[in-house]
């Protein structure tokens, strides 16, 4: 009758109700009215954080309509008052609307990491809980009790009357809880610590007693941080910040135990990777790029047709007078765009995983995350203070402490760039640099962790070369304690490698491309392992020429060539395509390729390969190798009878690069074509006739 509703996909103190059907039998509608009754009730012996006693004098009145709803329904239809009129119907289904407002304010009210949230908005929820009581109370008006004979009808009539009644106001230590929070907030504003106490006063009320809770609590405020930023109008974007400042702090310095889970771990951070629970291997990455852009979807929204697009391309067809569906054709009678909550969360988990900056989350979002401006004055005093904490830790603690600052650096590295520029101004890059020849093997793991979250801020990557970082991080590539480690470390070396000057002197380390050739090759089993080599290659080989070399002399090709021959990670085949494609611009790199035999693989993988990127990188390769592997490798393409058929589809699938590259590599082929039919004994077409596509 009523569509299943996901309440941890919706967002806080929103009520999506939908309506019964208009036809719905009352024996049918009462029945479900039963069940949701049901599940309400059975939230009376759940924690609320706030409003506790608002919440159970609602429970309890749902709970003693239940023996009136039963026995409606076990009446005759004959017997039930109004059912001619459908008034007994108005009556249930305004109730059942009600019902279903009530179980979404009440999971909002227990839901895990979201209690400071709903602390804060403790007068709006007891405000929903009276205009909710009422609504029951009118609902109940319009059943006809003077027509049939009910034995609770004294008893529902009483409810009704308490039900319009009673009182739901806040409750006083909520209303003292968030004055210890606005006066911690305000505190942090003039630069003072809050009162601990009052702060662990306020934890314990609205239950969050362990670091795991409490960084439910950040991982919360994050989200919703990202969702109000859709709204340009919204002016909560700030307040979110500063609550997850306080709590972040909270996490940082009052926290003793870290958990994961209800299992406490030996070592701090040693099991933080499995936090995005979703196995995301099984995955196509392409399934998260929109169809119109090709490119990985901020805000996926669905149409009318069931597909997916990102929200910003899709208006803009529409906005241009196309009123169908981009992938079917399908006219559509309504171009409403429904968000696509779970595909998101699955792209933010995506991008994580692989150190991909996460995608433009709207203007507003963008200019608060993205950039160096905090969100609002309280966070920006309380990061800061933070920062300056577990420098301290780092500085001055015994192995423990540095491995918990370390730890804590990490996390709050992940977030924002601002919170990345609050760390590296308080003086954590040398610090973390200095932990990475520690013997403890999750303190190097989290110090370089932190270092490559940090290392996305452009003024940290200066701070790791002339803090002498470069032999640091590639000796924890070479023999890191942890795999986990050493893929860390070649995560930086690609972000480092974003820099030209820098990208030279990494390679000018003597370890430093043996080390990433090492980790591809072997990398105990981890396929994160060998992406971030992969990445970290690609970086310092762009146009690079000299580090180019170097990995020819490293004997890399040949690794690469295996992998896109016999590798089933589409992921791997991808990124080791790319390594290729810039070695195949010289002729030594392209020499090197097609020695390797990797010419028939190369094909293969473009006629038969699911990624965009893959295929793209195909075509460059096939494009570099035309131009510098001589005739024979033309020859070799001509009689291939795939290949036109996979180019041409790049014209019209491709991104507008992969289309580029394949328009100049058919002219090649049809040049190639004409003057073998002509007779004539030419090589390939004179390389300067072709435009430069890279």
């Amino acid at each position: 009758m009523i569509r299943n509703i996901n309440g941890s996909d919706r967002r806080v103190l929103t009520f999506p109700a939908v309506h019964p059907c208009e036809d719905i039998s009352l024996s049918t509608l009462l029945s479900s009215l039963i069940t949701l009754s049901h599940t309400i009730s059975n939230f009376k012996c759940k924690f609320f954080s706030s409003n506790k006693r608002n919440a159970r004098k609602v429970i309890n009145l749902v709970q003693l309509l239940q023996p009136f709803f039963q026995e409606i329904l076990e009446n005759e239809s004959g017997h039930i008052p109004g059912s001619g009129t459908g008034s007994a119907t108005l009556c249930f289904s305004e109730l059942h609307i009600t019902f279903q407002k009530l179980l979404f304010l009440l999971e909002d009210l227990t839901r895990e990491g979201a209690r400071l949230r709903m602390l804060m908005e403790s007068g709006r929820v007891a405000n929903h809980f009276r205009v909710l009581a009422r609504s029951v109370a009118t609902a109940l008006d319009v059943f006809s009790f003077g027509s049939v004979e009910v034995e609770m009808k004294e008893q529902v009539q009483l409810l009704m009357s308490q039900a319009r009644k009673g009182k739901f106001e806040v409750e006083a230590d909520d209303k003292r809880a968030t004055m210890v929070v606005m006066e911690a907030l305000t505190g942090f504003e003039n630069r003072f610590d809050p009162n601990e106490g009052d702060v662990r006063w306020v934890l314990d009320h609205i239950g969050v007693r362990t670091w795991s809770e409490c960084n439910k609590e950040v991982k919360f405020l994050d989200s919703e941080i990202g969702f109000e930023g859709f709204n340009e109008g919204s002016r909560k974007v700030g307040f979110l910040c500063s609550l997850m400042a306080l709590m972040s702090y909270c996490r940082c310095l009052f926290m003793e135990v870290v958990e994961e889970g209800n299992k406490k771990c030996d070592k701090v951070g040693e099991s933080i990777e499995s936090e995005n629970g979703m196995v995301l291997s099984s995955i196509n990455s392409d399934d998260f790029r929109c169809p119109i852009s090709l490119e990985l979807m901020s805000d996926p929204v669905t149409i009318e047709t069931g597909h997916t697009y990102d929200r910003c391309s899709i208006l803009k067809w529409f906005t241009s007078g196309n009123l169908i569906c981009p992938k079917t054709g399908k006219r559509l009678g309504s171009i409403e765009l429904v968000p696509n909550l779970v595909l998101r969360r699955l792209i933010q988990q995506y991008c994580y995983a692989n150190s991909i900056p996460i995608a433009d989350l709207g203007r507003r979002n963008r200019d608060i995350i993205r950039n160096v401006q905090p969100g609002s004055l309280a966070q920006q005093e309380a990061i800061k203070m933070v920062a300056g904490s577990l420098c301290g830790m780092l500085e001055n603690g015994v192995v423990a402490e540095k491995n918990r600052g370390a730890f804590e650096m990490r996390l709050l590295s992940k977030t924002s760039i601002f919170n990345r520029s609050c760390l590296v101004e308080a003086g954590s890059v040398p610090l973390l640099l200095k932990l990475l020849s520690s013997r403890d093997s999750s303190a190097q793991e989290n110090a370089i962790a932190a270092l490559l979250n940090l290392s996305k801020y452009p003024k940290s990557r200066a701070l790791i070369v002339e803090n002498l970082g470069l032999e640091l991080i590639v000796a924890v590539l070479k023999k890191g304690l942890k795999i986990e480690a050493r893929h860390h470390a070649a995560a930086v070396l690609f972000y480092l490698a974003s820099n030209d000057g820098y990208r030279k002197v990494i390679g000018e380390e003597p370890d430093a491309i043996p080390s990433l050739i090492s980790l591809i090759k072997d990398g105990s089993g981890s396929d994160r392992a060998k992406k971030n080599g992969l990445v970290a290659l690609f970086g310092l080989v762009m146009h690079q020429p000299e580090n180019q070399k170097r990995v020819l002399e490293a004997d890399a090709v040949s690794l690469l060539v295996n992998i896109i021959k016999g590798c089933e990670k589409e992921e791997l085949v991808t990124d080791s395509l790319a390594v290729l494609a810039i070695m195949a611009e010289k002729s030594e790199g392209a020499a090197a390729i097609l020695h390797c035999g990797a010419l028939p693989a190369a094909l293969e993988i473009l006629s038969s390969s699911t990624s965009r990127v893959g295929k793209e990188h195909c075509v460059s390769l096939l494009l570099s190798l035309s131009k510098n592997g001589g005739p024979d490798v033309v020859a070799y393409l001509v009689k291939s009878s795939s290949l036109m058929g996979s180019l041409y589809s790049q014209l019209s699938e491709g991104t507008s690069r992969a289309s580029k590259k394949a328009s100049v590599l058919i002219r090649i082929l049809h040049d190639f074509y004409d003057r073998r039919s002509s007779g004539f004994k030419v090589s390939v077409i004179p390389r300067e006739q072709f435009i430069d596509v890279w």
